[in-house]
């Protein structure tokens, strides 16, 4: 008896801290997919010699309350002819799927408190790369059905576009990681950054397979020079077309966010995740305390993620839109090849390497 009462005890902690960190993580994106949206503006304005957004609140920051408000307060349209379910589903599906990588990414190493030992991580799965790449094919899913479901032509056109896109981009981005994942033996994000901070980071180890997974990451989140998806002056608007309120505004923050963790994903396969560069993590811990070094850690992880979302600005503000047959060339004919002998000449280099270095 008092052994079954300790099990759940410990079973109601343990669903307390996931809880809690669910929450933190969602809430989290949330603010930063807001906040990208003001900041994209900034950056805009800075690259076009203009102001930005100066009139909601000091500088403009108030300014994602205000378009947030705007877009709840707008009226709700369903065009007739549209698959209602399926309209409402689509939208409700793309946040769902951008939501869900949060997961698995370690946000950090631990925290003490209560006695316990708490990670920040909500799950450490041991095949965290694949359970990224299964949402990430999910999500499409969420743009076919909204611009299917929307009776459109171009809506339609422009989940065509998404589709193809994303489905020839992911081919490249998996081949990739497999070269990754032969350097690291291990397919745990956690695990991953873990050999990070004993040795290299992995960018030294694997240049052009983090370039093509780069360049995949813009191609999966639609954003420019990949936008063709939306190519409102081809398509008007691309596949939410129809859409208006927060189904648009779901949508639009789907992209932000997807922006927000594929950036928090390639800083835990390449730069470290959490790895303070130059500082020895348990010196560190001696002189910190876990729960600062915690803190140290979350700040300089959130720091290496801006970098990456102001690099998705620089280029949407600088680089113009491919064609699509440019964009399914780049695609086909250049990273998938790439990206092929990238994992050819990994794996022959790790087989010279077990052999010490001879034939």
């Amino acid at each position: 008896m008092l052994f079954t009462h300790t099990l759940l005890a410990i079973d109601w902690a343990v669903f307390t801290e996931k809880l809690i960190l669910i929450v933190a993580v969602v809430s989290g994106s949330l603010v930063v997919a807001m906040y990208s949206t003001y900041a994209e503006r900034k950056v805009a304005a800075v690259l076009q010699d203009r102001r930005g957004p100066n009139r909601a609140g000091p500088g403009g920051i108030f300014q994602p309350l205000a378009d947030g408000l705007k877009l709840f307060f707008k009226e709700e349209i369903i065009p007739n002819f549209s698959s209602k379910f399926l309209f409402i589903l689509g939208p409700c599906l793309a946040m769902l799927t951008a939501m869900m990588v949060g997961a698995v990414v370690p946000w950090g190493n631990k925290i003490h408190i209560f006695n316990r030992d708490v990670s920040l991580q909500i799950a450490d799965v041991n095949i965290g790369i694949l359970y990224v790449f299964g949402v990430v094919s999910l999500g499409v899913y969420g743009i076919m059905i909204g611009g299917w479901a929307s009776n459109n032509k171009f809506s339609l056109m422009g989940a065509m576009r998404a589709a193809s896109q994303i489905i020839s981009y992911e081919l490249a981005m998996g081949i990739s990681i497999i070269a990754l994942l032969m350097v690291t033996g291990t397919l745990s994000l956690k695990e991953m950054v873990g050999q990070q901070t004993d040795h290299w980071w992995n960018i030294v180890k694997q240049p052009l397979g983090f370039m093509i997974f780069l360049i995949c990451a813009f191609a999966e989140t639609n954003r420019t020079p990949f936008d063709l998806a939306e190519a409102e002056n081809e398509l008007v608007g691309g596949y939410h077309t129809e859409y208006s309120s927060m189904k648009l505004g779901f949508y639009l923050f789907a992209e932000y966010i997807n922006m927000f963790l594929s950036s928090a994903v390639m800083v835990s396969l390449y730069f470290g995740g959490y790895d303070i560069p130059f500082v020895n993590d348990l010196t560190a811990i001696d002189k910190l305390g876990v729960n600062w070094m915690a803190v140290l850690q979350g700040v300089v992880f959130f720091a290496k993620i801006v970098c990456f979302i102001f690099l998705f600005m620089w280029v949407r503000w600088t680089i113009p839109r491919f064609r699509y047959d440019q964009l399914m060339n780049l695609g086909w004919k250049i990273l998938l090849p790439l990206a092929l002998l990238n994992m050819l000449v990994t794996g022959a280099l790790i087989l010279l390497k077990q052999n010490h270095w001879h034939f």
